[in-house]
Order: structure tokens, then C-alpha cells, then sequence
């Protein structure tokens, strides 16, 4: 897969807004994510990615680097310490608006292309 669109459309999982996943135990995943083995992972997903969204050069992720798990996590993958939850093959760096159009089906969330400005492509103040 070699687009930032062909990236996003494999990983795009259509998700609910509101959907429990974790539910009552949340705990279990917040323990994980702050935890120094994921943390360090984290860092590393990172560098790897050259703090790229979805990995794809030319897509800089400019505020909060997110690590996706390619294969969603359940409550036993992380009681049963599975290691596809750390393992780096199935993790890639999002952005937030990617992240949550990966989740929730929604392409319009995607961060656009900066579109090259030239001389004359806006007039300012012009009477029309």
C-alpha cells in the first residue's frame, strides 16, 4: 500500500460512536498505556514512522502522535499479555483526525493536502 488514501482505507474499520469496548474494565487499558514497556514501544513507533501520519512521507503529524493498533485490542489480548499488542508490525502513527476516521468510517476527517499558493490566487478586498 503505497498512498496515505490506500493506507487508510485498509485500516478503516467503521466503528459506532459510543460503542463500549473496554466498558467497566477501562482499567485494564489504561494500565497498559501508561505502562514503561508501552511507552518505550510508543517512542520507538515514533522514529519509525517518521512522525508520519499512517507512516506515508509528506503527511507530518503536527500535534498528538497517536499509535494505532492495526488489530484492534480486546480486554483479553491485554490480561493475557498476547503479544500482537506490542508487536511493532501491527502499530503505525496517526494523527487525531485520522485515528478517529479509522474508527468511525468518516473520510471527511482526514487532514487535507496543503494546496501550493501562488502569486494571484487570492485578491483581497476585490469588489466583485
Amino acid at each position: 500500500m503505497r498512498t496515505f488514501e490506500d493506507r487508510y482505507r485498509y485500516l478503516a474499520i467503521g466503528g459506532r460512536v459510543g460503542r463500549s469496548t473496554f466498558g467497566y474494565d477501562r482499567w485494564v487499558n489504561q494500565e497498559f498505556y501508561t505502562g514503561r514497556q508501552w511507552r518505550q514501544l510508543r517512542d520507538h513507533i515514533i522514529v519509525r514512522d517518521n512522525g508520519c501520519d499512517l507512516g506515508v512521507d509528506g503527511h507530518e503529524i503536527r500535534d498528538r502522535v497517536i499509535i494505532h493498533h492495526m488489530n484492534p485490542l480486546s480486554l483479553a489480548d491485554l490480561l493475557h499479555n498476547e503479544d500482537d499488542a506490542l508487536n511493532p508490525e501491527f502499530l503505525i502513527s496517526v494523527s487525531h483526525a485520522t485515528h478517529n476516521a479509522i474508527h468511525y468510517g468518516d473520510e471527511r476527517k482526514l487532514a487535507q493536502p496543503l494546496q501550493e499558493r501562488r502569486p494571484g490566487d487570492t485578491q483581497l478586498w476585490s469588489r466583485r
